[in-house]
C-alpha cells in the first residue's frame, strides 16, 4: 500500500510540471557569395545548351524558425556581371536585345511564400523582376542543412531551380536556322547553389 501511495503522489506531482513549449528561433542570414553560384542554361540551335552565370549577387533570409519554413527571401543580381565565357556573346546579352544593363542594371526576387513539404524539400514562390517586367515564379528548393564551420560561423545550404520564358521578360531577340529552329531557345533554366551565413546578434 505504501508503494502504491508514493507512486500515486509522484504521478500527481509530475502532472503539475509545466509542459515544455517549442520556442521559435527567428534568425537572419546573409548569402556567402564565395561559396555560391547563380547560373542559367538555354538551348542553342535546338541541339545543345549554353551555360551562363552572374558573378555578383546578394541575398538575405529572415526566418521565423530554425527550419526556415515561412521564411522571407530577398535576392538581387548585378546583371552587368553576366558571363558565358565569350566576350561577344556577353556584350550582346548586355544590350537592349536582351538585358539592357544600362537601363535595367539589376534583377530582383522577392518571396511571397516559402513552404516545407518534405524533410528537406521546399517550394519557394515570389516575384522575379527582369528589365521592367515582374512575373510570379516558383522554385523547387532542396535544403542541405546547417553546419558550424571551423571559424564558428553557422552556415546553411540550398539548391533552387526553376524554368522561365525569357520572352515573358522582354528578352525577345532571336533568329531562325535554315531548318526553321530558333538560334536561342525560349525556356531558360535557372539554377542557384547558395550558402548562407547566420548573422550574429
Amino acid at each position: 500500500m505504501l508503494t502504491i501511495a508514493v507512486g500515486h503522489a509522484q504521478t500527481k506531482q509530475e502532472t503539475k510540471r509545466p509542459i515544455a513549449k517549442l520556442v521559435a528561433e527567428p534568425s537572419k542570414w546573409a548569402n556567402d557569395p564565395t561559396h555560391s553560384s547563380v547560373k542559367f542554361t538555354v538551348s542553342h540551335l535546338t541541339v545543345s545548351e549554353v551555360e551562363g552565370r552572374f558573378k555578383t549577387f546578394n541575398g538575405t533570409i529572415e526566418s521565423p524558425s530554425s527550419d526556415f519554413n515561412n521564411a522571407k527571401v530577398n535576392f538581387t543580381v548585378d546583371v552587368n556581371t553576366v558571363t558565358t565565357e565569350d566576350d561577344t556573346r556577353d556584350k550582346h546579352l548586355k544590350s537592349d536585345d536582351f538585358f539592357n544593363v544600362e537601363k535595367y542594371p539589376q534583377m530582383t526576387f522577392r518571396s511571397t511564400s516559402f513552404k516545407k513539404f518534405k524533410t528537406n524539400m521546399y517550394e519557394l514562390e515570389g516575384d522575379l523582376t527582369i528589365r521592367d517586367v515582374t512575373k510570379h515564379v516558383k522554385f523547387a528548393v532542396i535544403y542541405g542543412g546547417q553546419v558550424v564551420d571551423p571559424w564558428g560561423n553557422t552556415k546553411a545550404g540550398f539548391k533552387a531551380t526553376t524554368k522561365v520564358s525569357r520572352k515573358d521578360f522582354n528578352l525577345r531577340w532571336n533568329k531562325l536556322t535554315e531548318a526553321g529552329g530558333a538560334v536561342v531557345g525560349d525556356e531558360v533554366t535557372i539554377l542557384l547553389n547558395l550558402e548562407f551565413a547566420k548573422q550574429k546578434s
